[in-house]
């Protein structure tokens, strides 16, 4: 099997290093292992899906059907 690190990941899924350290110390990419310093992630690992939220609209409608209530 062979193994990418994070710089070369980030090319390839096109989002950033750190974006990629926080994916693997959270276990959301499966198969990445941690030697040293360093994450090595298999290179047939696929990206996962982005769970964040993008804009404050999820937050602002809870908080308007919580005070409307």
């Amino acid at each position: 099997m062979d193994y990418l690190s994070i710089k070369q990941l980030s090319e390839k899924w096109g989002i950033s290093k750190r974006r990629i350290q926080t994916l693997c110390s959270t276990g959301r990419i499966p198969g990445a292992k941690k030697v040293g310093y360093s994450w090595i992630i298999p290179d047939d690992a696929e990206k996962p899906v982005d769970a964040r939220i993008k804009s404050g609209k999820y937050l602002k409608n809870k908080k308007c059907s919580e005070a409307s209530e």
